[in-house]
């Protein structure tokens, strides 16, 4: 258990300066992400808490206001006078920089801690208009208040009696450093799903006071939910495996499991962060399972003859797994303050061997899996052999001049060498193609006609999706390869925009192309590249003035405007983008000025994987059930 909480474990290495003059130094940018990252430094020092066992419930209300209250059933943050500052312990940890009890030691209140280097708090206050303080302590209510930044301070203050232990914390960000921003529900919702997975036991309540809506999270099984909640949809060939102990002086968790998918999903944490860019323990884990998958195969002598050792990416297709590992301060080491990188040398080599052990007598003790993970990487390294012969004898059919002529049969190209300027028009049709042909901005637009649906790359090969007419030429005209080749400098787009009819087939073509590029190109849609055209469905014109006309995108629009005429006029409904003449296409949905665009955009890869999946991929009967659990069907009253 961790030392006493009080004033003499809070330490100090120096004061806190200029946060508000160089914010992105301690929370990465002053953007969306930075905000939601002043909650993230709060929400860790709660779970800090429960790591270090006296915390179990954790509650996050998001205010009318935009503030935000975070509060939890810990031991309350010390009020007893600070040696050093002179003030109270609690008001110590909000106004001073690199103060708090998480550097390791035996002077550290916490063996673990995911608010390192204690700038946390004391940067969510600096940021902040306002952050109050509820401390619940030894039947005691304490009060603190800071306002503008922590430089108006009301400090700590007994309030009265209470049963109560825990602390609270309200803050409302400054609008002067995130005025575009408002706190994103999704976001905060799938930071406090991951954080109860990661904590089996602790749970995590959130009420959103504005729209009422309530979520509670709790695991008992912890990272095998995890991976269930991650492959959701998805048919599971070899069931979770799942690993949780001391190894040395640091905590170790993973869980895995294989699905038939051929997407590799591996997402790492340390003390509870989300180590987006992986680091120290992920490269373990890899590396791990690497070399004692290979080192089975060698007992058992199952490598055929001449056959190579199998790398990583061979062998992880269709793995989703989890690695969760909990540090102690003194070796705890991130790149940049945004803690997106574990950079802990000492993790890497400590837990390689063990991973590597563990999963060793794993692969022996489930052979039939074993056998299952060895039959998918054969065929996976003949795919990846295939497919390179592919694209090998693409490039023998078509030189650069042959390959070009080849495009241009189809691509109308924009006649400006500024590349990132330039908009590719994918059309859905020949006739609506020529339209745009003669309506485009010559100079920046480029467009190339669909003459079918493009086959559905969830269930297609490489193979097959350099054989599809359609798929062949948008690889070509981007020019940027796809998949591992993918390079987004190489793109000779800046905005990719699909523009099809406003029918289901449309859709579906949306969605296939989506699907294509999601799979493929996925740095287009992350980069905010891909745009849906957005076409009128009518057109209003005025009966006595033929000049006088209007368009609408809805049935609400066409009322608006019906109203506004007053008089006889007369409606086109435009079913599809072949009814319009070249000039009004340019007008509604080519032209910047005036058209509407919808970006294409992916906050959270995984849900999204999951809905492509069971909406794009082999299985009808869990997209049946997805349909029935999610669309609503209206029975239509035809009078």
């Amino acid at each position: 258990m961790s030392k006493e909480y009080d004033a003499s474990s809070i330490q100090i290495i120096e004061n806190l300066e200029a946060v508000r003059k160089r914010p992105g130094m301690y929370i990465g940018s002053v953007s969306s992400k930075g905000m939601h990252h002043l909650i993230w430094e709060i929400l860790d020092n709660a779970v800090d808490e429960y790591l270090a066992g006296y915390c179990k419930n954790i509650s996050v209300i998001l205010n009318k206001d935009g503030s935000i209250t975070i509060s939890d059933d810990g031991r309350g943050l010390p009020v007893d006078i600070h040696p050093k500052t002179k003030v109270s312990a609690a008001e110590t940890i909000f106004t001073v920089l690199h103060a708090g009890g998480k550097f390791g030691g035996s002077d550290s209140a916490y063996k673990v801690s995911g608010g390192l280097h204690g700038v946390g708090a004391s940067v969510t206050n600096a940021l902040s208009e306002f952050l109050y303080v509820d401390i619940y302590k030894d039947n005691i209510h304490y009060k603190l208040k800071f306002n503008n930044g922590g430089s108006k301070i009301e400090h700590l203050e007994k309030q009265g009696s209470t049963r109560k232990k825990g602390t609270t914390i309200s803050f409302k960000p400054d609008s002067s450093f995130f005025s575009k921003w408002r706190f994103d529900e999704e976001i905060i919702l799938d930071r406090l799903r991951e954080t109860s997975y990661l904590n089996s036991g602790l749970k995590i309540s959130y009420l959103n006071m504005s729209t009422d809506t309530e979520e509670e999270f709790f695991s008992e099984v912890g990272l095998v939910d995890f991976i269930n909640y991650l492959d959701e949809g998805k048919s599971i060939i070899i069931e979770n495996k799942s690993f949780n102990a001391n190894v040395d002086e640091f905590q170790l968790m993973f869980a895995f499991h294989y699905n038939k998918s051929s997407n590799e999903k591996i997402l790492s944490f340390a003390n509870n962060i989300k180590t987006i860019l992986g680091g120290s323990h992920e490269t373990a884990f890899k590396s791990a399972f690497t070399k004692a998958f290979n080192d089975y195969l060698k007992s058992q002598n199952l490598f055929k003859s001449k056959e190579k050792k199998f790398e990583g990416s061979e062998i992880r297709e269709g793995l989703t797994a989890v690695v969760s590992v909990n540090v102690p301060e003194q070796y705890l080491q991130f790149e940049g303050q945004t803690k997106e990188k574990l950079s802990s040398p000492d993790v890497r080599r400590v837990l390689e061997s063990h991973i590597s052990k563990e999963l060793g007598f794993w692969f022996i003790e489930n052979k039939k899996d074993s056998e299952l993970i060895l039959h998918r990487a054969r065929k996976v390294r003949e795919a990846k052999i295939a497919a390179q012969k592919a694209k090998e004898l693409v490039k023998k059919s078509l030189t650069k001049k042959d390959k070009m002529r080849h495009i241009s049969s189809k691509l109308t190209v924009a006649t400006s060498k500024k590349r990132k300027e330039c908009e590719l028009f994918l059309v859905e049709g020949d006739s609506a193609g020529g339209s745009a042909k003669l309506g485009r901005n010559r100079n920046i637009q480029a467009v190339l006609p669909l003459r079918g649906k493009v086959i559905n790359t969830e269930k297609a090969n490489i193979n097959q999706i350099l054989a599809n007419e359609e798929l062949s030429t948008i690889i070509h005209a981007i020019g940027s390869g796809l998949g591992d080749t993918f390079d987004y400098e190489k793109s000779n787009y800046g905005k990719v925009i699909i523009m099809t009819d406003a029918d289901t087939d449309g859709a579906h073509i949306q969605s296939l192309i989506l699907t294509f590029f999601f799979n493929y190109m996925y740095e287009l849609i992350e980069k905010g590249c891909v745009y849906l055209a957005a076409p009128p469905l009518f057109k209003i014109t005025s009966a006595n003035n033929k000049k006088n006309f209007s368009y609408a995108w809805n049935e609400i629009e066409l009322d608006e405007i019906k109203r506004e005429m007053g008089e006889k006029f007369e409606i086109q409904r435009y079913k599809g983008l072949g009814e319009m003449n070249y000039d009004q296409l340019w007008e509604t949905t080519m032209n910047p000025d005036t058209r509407t665009l919808i970006k294409v955009t992916s906050d959270n890869y995984s849900d999204i994987q999951k809905i492509i999946t069971v909406l794009m991929g082999n299985d009808p009967s869990i997209r049946r059930e997805w349909i029935n659990d999610n669309v609503t069907f209206e029975e239509e009253n035809n009078g």
